[in-house]
């Protein structure tokens, strides 16, 4: 017995030390060289912390791009989907009413033009970036409600387009926070 009780016991705390101890240290110090330090990178508006960058955000006036859905109302502590199929009542229920209610603030939008993702929550529920077709789609309401020019609401639409990463992979996307701020900026900027 005492044959394989020591190894068994050696290898558990070297074990134990390499999965509690080391791992975590490394992966922490590895965080703290990411941007943000490893905890987020924070978006200012202001002077003050508006968001984080990876992190959506509910936007729901008509001056602001809104955002894809979330099934945890944007809370990062509880990150999960909607759990509910393609088939499932309640769940198609609840997209009906989605883009009904999209269908009304942007009346020029017809419901085939709709883009999925301005109606269907992600899969974490904190999605902070849309596709360029989801913020076009977008432009007319955001530019009559601010009284600006479509050109130059779409023009900041396509400033704020991030490439995919080297140039083919992935999609491009637009983060919704940083586009509503430099909204702002703009509509600042006009005063």
């Amino acid at each position: 017995m005492k044959t394989y009780l020591m190894p068994s016991l050696k290898l558990t705390f070297v074990l134990l030390l390499i999965c509690s101890v080391i791992y975590p240290l490394v992966v922490a110090g590895i965080g703290k060289l990411a941007p943000g330090k490893g905890d987020g990178v924070k978006l200012m508006y202001n002077g003050r912390v508006v968001g984080y960058e990876n992190v959506g955000q509910s936007f729901t006036k008509p001056q602001y791009f809104h955002g894809r859905p979330s099934a945890v109302d944007y809370n990062a502590a509880g990150s999960a989907g909607s759990n509910k199929g393609p088939t499932n009542p309640d769940y198609l229920a609840v997209v009906k009413a989605r883009v009904d209610t999209f269908l009304l603030q942007n009346p020029t939008v017809k419901r085939a033009d709709v883009p999925s993702e301005l109606v269907t929550a992600s899969g974490s529920g904190l999605d902070p970036d849309l596709s360029v077709a989801a913020a076009t789609v977008q432009i007319n309401r955001v530019a009559t409600v601010r009284n600006l020019p479509v050109t130059q609401v779409a023009k900041l639409v396509k400033q704020q387009t991030q490439v995919p990463l080297l140039g083919f992979l992935g999609p491009e996307k637009i983060n919704v926070l940083k586009l509503n701020i430099a909204l702002d900026e703009l509509a600042a900027a006009g005063k």
